[in-house]
């Protein structure tokens, strides 16, 4: 039971990444007021941050991949976190 539980939790976050990821191209004007005002080229942070929400959320899918794509998304929430914040 827990491992089902555990490969749900892990499918649904992938999914969440990659819907999330989508949002960042098909609305950027949403998220390009929460990049921090020091921050250059604020469409194209817009724009990478999507793409890696959703190369990790789909990589996630992929048990031999996983690992890596976790410590992926660890990385991407810290680079973000400044958004966050600034929000």
């Amino acid at each position: 039971m827990i491992l089902i539980i555990k490969h749900l939790t892990i499918y649904i976050m992938g999914l969440f990444y990659i819907l999330v990821g989508f949002k960042h191209f098909q609305n950027p004007e949403w998220f390009i007021p929460i990049v921090p005002p020091i921050l250059p080229y604020k469409l194209f942070l817009v724009y990478i941050s999507g793409f890696f929400e959703i190369f990790f959320g789909i990589i996630l899918f992929i048990p031999k991949l996983r690992y890596a794509a976790s410590w992926g998304l660890i990385l991407l929430l810290i680079a973000v976190y400044p958004a966050n914040i600034y929000l």
